[in-house]
């Protein structure tokens, strides 16, 4: 029988630790070895993501920068995102103007920030929404099946007939643009179509023994849902999250390209490549260059951060 000790023997253990060493060795027992700390899952995930996701860590640093960007945009630039000088129009670039200046000498870097704020601000904002009516909406529908789960599905497939942005396009024009109307509609479509998955999520942990067990128990619908449901929902809805918040942002962009975002003077990246870039590109091909860029990266860091959080918190993809 294998006796843990130690080279020392126990003057420095503590008083009751070297008690119960010095019982273990006279009984012949093997001494208890306490488990080592757990680290809370989320904590777990950083770190996992940090030594096996270099990718995922590149997009979360991306979506950091971005983040401190838009929230520091008053201290990072002197000018105004609507601020004009016509002495300095199509300035590619200079000391004053690092990104150059546009048609009407408003200086490129402002804009760039400040429309990341307005990217963020809708993108969080709808994403947030879809996720809560997305959740509901699916917990609802797996949880009570039957006519309740027939009728709202059927709504979902309603809803998923129309081309999404032919869709989107339509309610915006009769809404008018803004920021809250964006907001809440990109919200309500994303949250309608990733309700199909949540669902799925929450038809499989509705069939565990544990459910069945806490029924039996006399434990009512919303603890069952919110206590035992929703909390095993929650990786999912994550991942649903970071990958979800590219697409909202691109759709954002979509639809400022197509005059029915955040109206003017309010810059967004969609914006700036519909007015500026397209009627001065030849002269001026910064103008389109910058704001492209900026979605292309605002794309690409969520999404990969998104598929670092899914293979780490699937674990059916925990392997790969």
């Amino acid at each position: 029988m294998r006796i843990w000790t130690r080279a020392s023997g126990s003057a420095d253990l503590a008083p009751a630790e070297a008690g119960v060493a010095l019982e273990a060795l006279r009984t012949g027992a093997p001494r208890a070895v306490a488990a080592p700390p757990t680290r809370p899952w989320y904590l777990d995930v950083w770190i996992q993501m940090v030594r096996r996701k270099p990718l995922g860590l590149l997009g979360g640093v991306i979506v950091a920068v971005m983040l401190a960007a838009a929230l520091l945009a008053d201290v990072l630039t002197p000018y105004g995102f609507a601020e004009t000088n016509l002495r300095e129009r199509f300035v590619l670039s200079n000391a004053a103007h690092w990104l150059g200046t546009d048609q009407l000498g408003r200086d490129m870097l402002t804009r760039l920030l400040y429309g990341a704020r307005i990217s963020l601000y809708v993108g969080f904002g709808a994403v947030a929404l879809a996720c809560v009516l997305a959740t509901a909406l699916g917990i609802v529908c797996a949880y009570f099946g039957g006519r309740v789960d027939l009728l709202l599905q059927r709504g979902v497939d309603a809803w998923m007939a129309f081309p999404p942005l032919l869709l989107l396009m339509s309610i915006m024009s009769l809404l008018g643009p803004s920021v809250l109307n964006i907001t809440v509609v990109l919200g309500v479509a994303a949250g309608i179509r990733e309700s199909r998955v949540i669902r799925g999520v929450a038809l499989s942990i509705k069939e565990h023994t544990y459910i069945e067990s806490t029924r039996a128990l006399g434990a009512g619908h919303l603890r069952v849902t919110v206590a035992h449901i929703l909390p095993n929902v929650l990786p999912t809805v994550i991942v649903i999250a970071t990958t979800g918040l590219s697409t909202v942002i691109l759709t954002e962009a979509s639809l400022s390209f197509l005059g029915l975002g955040v109206p003017p003077p309010y810059p967004t990246w969609g914006g700036m490549l519909s007015l500026a870039g397209l009627d001065h590109m030849y002269q001026a091909p910064w103008l389109a260059v910058w704001p492209a860029m900026a979605l292309s990266l605002a794309v690409f860091g969520f999404n990969m951060l998104g598929d670092a959080l899914r293979d780490l918190l699937d674990p059916r993809l925990r392997g790969g």
